[in-house]
């Protein structure tokens, strides 16, 4: 009796996720670093009231 185990299979859905952590992290990036300080700024403080932590 042999075993046979597939691991291509297994390695290539692992990409996947890596892939798409790659693009959105580089897209967060990108889209912050063109923002304008002030405006990030207040998304972030909206965030923080928002969720209830307090920030002041």
């Amino acid at each position: 009796m042999a075993t046979q185990t597939q691991t291509a299979s297994a390695s290539r859905a692992g990409i996947f996720p890596v892939m798409f952590a790659v693009v959105l992290g580089l897209g967060i990036i990108t889209l912050t670093g063109h923002v304008q300080a002030a405006a990030l700024h207040d998304a972030a403080h909206d965030v923080r009231h928002a969720t209830g932590f307090p920030c002041h």
